[in-house]
């Protein structure tokens, strides 16, 4: 399920905003500085010593209602009167600007966490990204692709800055990250930041919450990978070893892996791989492949049927019988592929 974040640009004008305020809070900075230099440079054109000059300068510009350090002329009575009126003018408007920066920056902040709490609140049947790396954005690009909606967690605020997706800043490990990114409503969980351990941890909490959802850890060491699927991953990944069976594959079948590579990746090619889910429920479950004319009537090839006990069956034979629980790996045009999900439902 793909569901639009429409606050996203409202949020990001809102953060111009934000940042709009704090040049503001530095242009009054300036000015007040520049009012303290003008009054104090006056005073000492007009005879009075440097501190007498800054502290009377001060004294004007702040409105405490101190007598003059010396008896003043016509001149240094003039000047007092004109940097009155200019420095209470500098002093309101840098006051005016560190409330106004203060205060609707932290407005700006809760307007903005509580509209992605909102957003996310919306969300159903989505991927839950755990770690905003390089593994994390190369796996939230192909999901976003897809068009299903993701929520990315991470405790590093700066690295969410940039993301296009719903985030939630925190611990991945922590059950309250999880349930802010909705994982009672998710339909899968990548845990995906850079330490073992910690991805062990987020598969364990998130076991705890979510005994049906479905997990795909990351693993650096091989040495990770049993223990990742005994604290309750689905599939462990190494990244390292699935880039190296890649780039074996292109040298040893580079047409072949070419040919997959395109057919799982790109979007602009006509035929597609898809997994097709056999339900209790399913008009094609006691039925052979050759009785359910699955060929003919969608068009769809079926290229692998996997058991409920995860054993792949390719090129199956006519005669094999479709069970609930088994899973149908297909190849077709999207229409095609439509077609048989709705022939299996």
């Amino acid at each position: 399920m793909r569901v639009a974040n429409p606050g996203r640009v409202r949020l990001r004008s809102s953060s111009v905003r934000g940042v709009n305020h704090w040049r503001r809070m530095g242009i009054a900075i300036t000015l007040l500085v520049g009012v303290l230099t003008f009054g104090t440079l006056g005073y000492l054109v007009l005879g009075l010593s440097l501190i007498d000059a800054l502290y009377q300068t001060v004294t004007t510009v702040a409105t405490v209602g101190f007598r003059e350090v010396v008896p003043f002329d016509t001149a240094q009575r003039v000047f007092t009167m004109v940097l009155i009126v200019i420095g209470v003018g500098a002093v309101l408007y840098a006051l005016g600007s560190l409330i106004e920066t203060l205060i609707e920056g932290r407005l700006l902040e809760t307007i903005g966490r509580m509209r992605m709490e909102r957003t996310i609140g919306t969300l159903h049947d989505h991927v839950i990204v755990c770690g905003w790396g390089r593994v994390g954005r190369a796996i939230a690009a192909e999901v976003a692709a897809a068009g299903t909606s993701i929520v990315v967690v991470d405790e590093d605020p700066e690295r969410l800055a940039d993301c296009p997706h719903p985030t939630v800043h925190g611990d991945c490990t922590e059950d309250e990250t999880l349930e802010r990114a909705g994982i009672a409503r998710a339909a899968s969980l990548v845990a995906a930041v850079d330490v073992d351990a910690a991805n062990s941890f987020i598969t364990l909490s998130a076991r705890a919450i979510r005994p049906d959802i479905f997990i795909v850890a990351r693993a650096r060491s091989v040495d990770s990978e049993g223990k990742l699927l005994r604290a309750g991953a689905d599939r462990v990944v190494n990244p390292q070893n699935i880039g190296g069976a890649r780039m074996a594959a292109f040298v040893l079948r580079p047409h072949v892996a070419e040919f997959l590579d395109v057919v799982m990746h790109e979007r602009n090619l006509e035929f597609r791989l898809e997994e097709i889910p056999i339900t209790d429920g399913s008009p094609l479950a006691g039925q052979t492949l050759r009785e359910a004319h699955l060929r003919d009537q969608t068009g769809a090839l079926v290229l692998a049927v996997r058991d409920a006990r995860g054993s792949f069956l390719s090129n199956p034979d006519p005669d094999v019988r479709i069970e609930p629980g088994q899973i149908l790996i297909a190849i077709g045009t999207e229409d095609e592929l439509r077609a048989l999900v709705l022939a299996a439902r």
